[in-house]
C-alpha cells in the first residue's frame, strides 16, 4: 500500500535515558544547515516525528530508539494499547513476559519495564518534535533563506509537530500526571528537565493546540496521516471531557467539549458505511470517518507493535491465521466475558460491531489463551479479501484510528449529559443512534434515551480496543473501585476493587534515580 508520506527519513537517533537526555539534539551525518536547507528537507525531517508513532527505530524490526527494552514491544501503540487495554474489561493477555501479567492484576510498579519504556516512548517523541522546532523557528526560516509560500509551508509543518508533542504530553498527562517537562526553548547540553505538574500540563497542551487551530490545514485538506484542524479540535475535545480528571472535580469543560466535538462534526467527516471496513488493511481509501491514524505498512514501516501486534495476538494457527492476514498469529490477547456481554448477542448477528471468536467467554485459567473471546475487530486484510504485501506476510498494513467521528459523537452525548452547555438532548440522541444505526444495519437498535451508563457502554461497544477503556473507566470513577468489577481484576478471578491511586502509573524508578526533580506520584 503505497503511502507517501511514510518515505522515512533515516535519523540516527541516539536516546538512552529519555530523562536526562530530553533535551538533547537527534544526530544525523549531515549537518543541521544541510538537512534544513530544502523546503524537502524540512518535510523529511517533519516525516520523522510523524514516524516515531509507527516505528520502534530506524534500522529494522531489531532495532529500537529506545534502550532497555525488547525492539518488538518498543513502538508507541503496543506499549499504549497495553497500559489502556489490558487493566481494564476488555483485555487480558496469557503471556508471562515482564511487566505484562502487572496490568491485569493491577499490581504494577515503578520497575514495570513496560511502563517504564512508554513513558520513555513519549518522552522520545518530545524529543524529536523539539530539535524540529528548535530548526523551524522563524529566525531559522529566515536566516536560511526561505520566504513566500515555503516559509508558509515550513511554519504548517512547525504547528503540526507542535501537535504531535502535544499529543504525547496528553499520552504522559493522563497516564503518569506529573512527568518532566521540556520544550524547544530549553537550553541543550547539561540540563535536567524540571518536573512538571498535571494542572500545568494541562495548560500547556491545550494552549498548543489552540495556538495552531488557525495555522494547520482546513478540515481534510492535508496528506493523509498528517495533522488537520479537525485533528486539532477532536484532542481539544478530549482533554475538555477528561478535565475534572486532570484539574480536580469543579474543573469541569464539558461545554468546551460540546464546542469543539461540535467542531469536528461540522468539519465534512462521515461515519464509514461499513464498521469492520475501519480495521481493514485498506482503511486508507475511501474512509470518510478517520481524522488522523497512525499509518502502517506492511513494507515500509515492519515492527512487531503497532497493528501486526494488536492482529497476531488476538489469533492463533487453530483459528485459521490466514483468514485474518497473518501467519500464524501469536496468541496472546482475548476478552473477559464483560467485553461480549455489552452487546447481549456477541455473534454480530444484530450488532454487527461484535467480533469475537470463540466459545467461551469465561476465563476459568488466565494462562489458556482459549479461555475468554479473542478479537477479530482489526484484520489485515482488504475489503477484497486480499492481503497485502509485506515480506514473509509477517507485517500488516492496517492503520490505527487516533482520532475519528464516531469518538466525536459520543463526546458530545456525554458532555451534553453531564451538563455541558450549548448542547441538547436530541442531538446527541441522533447522534447516538447514527452509531446505532450502522451497528444493526436498520433501526432496530435505536434509543429514546440515554443515561451516563449507556454512555460507558456505547463507548465500550463502539471503540473497543482503540486504546480508550482505562481513561474511560477512570472519568466514570469505575476503574478501580470495587462496585464495578471484573473477571480477573485485581488477581482475583470474580474481580475485586484495588487503590485508588493506580488511576495513575508511577513514574518509573531509574528517572527518579536520574532525575533528582522528581517526585514519585502517591501511593507507589
Amino acid at each position: 500500500m503505497k503511502r507517501i508520506f511514510l518515505k522515512i527519513f533515516v535519523l540516527t537517533l541516539a536516546v538512552s535515558s529519555c530523562t536526562k537526555d530530553l533535551n538533547r539534539v537527534p544526530t544525523n551525518s549531515s549537518t543541521a544547515n544541510v538537512t534544513y536547507s530544502t523546503l524537502e528537507g524540512y518535510k523529511q525531517v517533519l516525516a520523522k516525528v510523524y514516524g516515531s508513532f509507527a516505528l520502534a527505530g530506524n534500522n529494522g524490526i531489531n532495532a529500537s530508539d529506545l534502550a532497555g527494552i525488547d525492539p518488538g514491544q518498543a513502538d508507541f501503540l503496543r506499549l499504549f494499547w497495553n497500559a489502556q487495554e489490558l487493566p481494564t474489561e476488555e483485555a487480558a493477555c496469557v503471556w508471562n513476559d515482564p511487566g505484562i501479567p502487572d496490568f491485569h492484576n493491577m499490581n504494577w510498579t515503578s520497575n514495570n519495564v513496560l511502563l517504564a519504556a512508554l513513558y520513555n516512548r513519549s518522552l522520545f517523541h518530545v524529543t524529536v518534535a523539539n530539535e524540529f522546532l528548535r530548526e523551524s523557528g522563524d529566525d531559522k526560516i529566515a536566516a536560511r533563506g526561505f520566504s513566500g509560500k515555503e516559509a508558509d509551508d515550513i511554519k504548517t509543518f512547525r504547528a503540526e509537530a507542535r501537535f504531535l508533542r502535544a499529543f504525547q504530553y496528553w499520552v504522559l498527562m493522563d497516564l503518569f500526571a506529573n512527568p518532566p517537562f521540556v520544550t524547544e526553548k530549553d537550553p541543550i547540553g547539561k540540563f535536567i528537565p524540571p518536573q512538571t505538574d498535571r494542572t500545568t500540563l494541562f495548560k500547556f497542551v491545550e494552549s498548543e493546540l489552540l495556538a495552531i487551530e488557525s495555522v494547520v490545514a482546513k478540515p481534510k485538506l492535508n496528506e493523509y496521516a498528517r495533522v488537520d484542524q479537525a485533528a486539532v479540535w477532536a484532542l481539544l475535545a478530549r482533554i475538555y471531557l477528561n478535565a475534572e480528571v486532570y484539574l480536580g472535580k469543579g474543573n469541569a469543560k464539558y461545554t468546551e467539549a460540546i464546542t469543539y466535538s461540535s467542531k469536528v462534526i461540522g468539519a465534512g467527516y462521515a461515519l464509514k458505511t461499513s464498521y469492520q471496513g475501519l480495521f481493514l488493511a485498506d482503511n486508507d481509501v475511501d474512509n470518510p470517518e478517520i481524522i488522523l491514524p497512525i499509518a502502517y505498512d506492511g513494507e515500509k514501516t515492519q515492527n512487531n507493535g503497532g497493528t501486526t501486534f494488536i492482529i497476531n495476538a488476538s489469533v492463533n494457527p487453530a483459528m485459521n491465521a490466514a483468514q485474518y492476514g497473518v501467519q500464524s498469529g501469536w496468541g496472546g490477547n482475548r476478552s473477559t466475558k464483560a467485553l461480549p456481554e455489552l452487546f447481549g448477542d456477541y455473534s454480530g448477528a444484530t450488532d454487527k460491531r461484535a467480533f469475537f471468536f470463540g466459545d467461551k467467554p469465561e476465563i476459568d485459567n488466565p494462562a489458556e489463551f482459549t479461555d475468554g473471546l479473542r478479537v477479530i475487530k482489526f484484520r489485515n486484510k482488504t475489503s477484497a479479501g486480499q492481503t497485502p504485501p509485506s515480506p514473509g506476510n509477517a507485517f500488516c498494513s492496517v492503520d490505527f484510528p487516533l482520532f475519528r467521528l464516531a469518538e466525536q459523537y459520543l463526546i458530545y452525548a456525554e458532555a451534553v449529559k453531564r451538563g455541558g452547555a450549548g448542547g441538547n438532548d436530541a442531538t446527541a440522541l441522533g447522534y447516538l443512534n447514527a452509531l446505532r444505526e450502522r451497528a444493526y444495519g436498520n433501526k432496530n437498535g435505536n434509543i429514546s434515551s440515554y443515561n451516563l451508563d449507556y454512555i460507558l457502554d456505547e463507548r465500550g461497544r463502539e471503540l473497543y480496543w482503540e486504546a480508550f477503556r482505562r481513561t474511560d473507566l477512570i472519568r466514570f470513577e469505575k476503574f478501580t473501585s470495587s462496585n464495578y468489577v471484573w473477571p480477573w481484576k485485581g488477581g482475583v478471578k470474580s474481580g475485586k476493587g484495588v487503590e485508588d491511586f493506580r488511576t495513575l502509573y508511577p513514574l518509573p524508578a531509574t528517572d527518579l534515580t536520574a532525575n533528582p526533580t522528581l517526585k514519585q506520584n502517591k501511593g507507589y
